[in-house]
């Protein structure tokens, strides 16, 4: 399986000729070329920077075959398409294109005391790759691969730390990285690794590798 990094969260995993996107928001350019490309998309929550609600739209609208599987608030915004849009929460578990996908969470990470927990979704990829959308939410299952989440205004570099010593994967990844400097990304990314024992990948937009 490839994993391939776009701006920001968005994720697009390929497997024998087959894609799954992940997250494909507002902030990524080519999110509408993403959703073209495939048949199956899964938003971890309604945030803009995850979710673009008018290129899912007009991309069910056009693609009889595309699926999307996200979090209740979110598939009904998006309505029903014939049953192409399924609402899933923690303890799902589905095929997407080919690929099996299983439900874990069921809140965004604090942003402060002062503000209502709102609703995100994690996923677990073939039992390999965890994309946690913006949570620190640790599985109850092996992680092989995990997607680490590194600026934002809820993200702390201590509550990281402890999310990849917490899941012990194999590999980390960086996402959720669109606001950081050339500076902040070296530093995360020597502390990540300096303090759970597992180096961290830095992908550029575009780039890939096998997961």
């Amino acid at each position: 399986m490839e994993l391939t990094k776009h701006t920001h969260s968005t994720v697009v995993l390929t497997k024998d000729g087959s894609t799954l996107v992940i997250d494909p928001g507002a902030y990524t350019p080519n999110s509408a070329e993403l959703v073209a490309g495939t048949t199956a998309v899964l938003i971890t929550h309604d945030h803009p920077d995850h979710f673009d609600a008018g290129i899912l739209k007009a991309a069910l609208d056009a693609q009889p075959s595309l699926h999307v599987w996200a979090p209740a608030n979110v598939a009904n915004e998006l309505d029903v398409h014939d049953g192409r849009v399924v609402a899933v929460s923690a303890g799902d578990s589905f095929e997407a294109a080919g690929f099996h996908v299983a439900v874990f969470g069921e809140h965004h990470a604090a942003v402060h005391a002062d503000l209502p927990l709102m609703t995100n979704v994690a996923y677990l990829i073939d039992g390999t790759v965890y994309h946690p959308g913006d949570s620190y939410f640790v599985p109850d299952v092996e992680v092989r691969t995990l997607l680490v989440p590194a600026s934002g205004p809820w993200t702390s570099l201590g509550e990281g730390i402890d999310f990849v010593r917490a899941a012990k994967p194999s590999r980390s990844i960086r996402i959720h990285d669109l606001t950081l400097s050339e500076g902040e990304s070296a530093s995360f990314a020597r502390f990540i690794g300096d303090l759970t024992g597992v180096p961290l990948t830095s992908l550029e937009v575009g780039e890939s590798v096998t997961v």
